[in-house]
């Protein structure tokens, strides 16, 4: 692959990956810990909109990343962005949000991070650990989980050969919700595969 650089303990990684955040249009400025009934309610039928357009759930996530194929990429789940989801994935089946479906969202107090990662060995994302960094401080996740054996890639058996995900939760109460972030994942056998984050475009 064409300006692929190889990291220790068989990850790969394109270039610098610096935040690309696609998908969603952007319509707040931070990442919201307390929406209000109007932006709840802008996202349901924002999710139910795009149902009609045949647009996927998975094209609404805030990814970052990578854009081409085989390199790292992954998307982040706040409140706002699990309601369009949600609605959209309803809306599709000619469903909606009941209030209770809207109530559980809200009561989540963790931000999803869904990193995914490419190597040379099936069990390369096995005890993979995820930090952020605001401002020279780290967070640390509530929870880690990871795949133990990745999924062979299209590549395969060139490399990178595997996929796998690394998946955190941090608390809202520990992070900044304006602040340019910086997402590091780091594998058990050691190197790291970073992501620039700007939490301020984020909903």
């Amino acid at each position: 692959m064409r300006g692929v650089r190889r990291l220790p303990a068989g990850f790969w990684l394109v270039g610098s990956l610096f935040v690309v955040l696609w998908g969603s249009t952007v319509s707040s400025y931070a990442i919201e810990v307390q929406p209000t009934t109007e932006q709840i309610q802008a996202q349901v039928e924002r999710g139910k909109l795009a149902a009609g357009q045949g647009v996927s759930p998975d094209q609404l996530h805030a990814w970052f990343g990578a854009t081409e194929d085989l390199a790292p990429r992954g998307f982040i789940m706040t409140k706002l962005g699990s309601l369009l989801v949600m609605a959209n994935h309803l809306a599709l089946r000619a469903l909606s949000p009941t209030e209770q479906d809207i109530a559980q969202v809200l009561a989540n107090e963790h931000v999803l991070v869904n990193v995914v990662l490419y190597g040379d060995r099936v069990n390369f994302a096995a005890d993979s650990y995820i930090v952020l960094e605001q401002a020279g401080r780290t967070v640390k996740p509530s929870t880690v989980r990871f795949d133990a054996r990745g999924d062979r890639t299209t590549a395969w058996p060139q490399q990178p050969a595997y996929r796998a995900k690394v998946i955190a939760q941090f608390a809202y109460a520990e992070l900044d919700p304006r602040a340019k972030t910086t997402l590091t994942v780091f594998p058990s056998r050691g190197g790291q595969v970073s992501f620039e984050l700007d939490f301020s475009r984020i909903e």
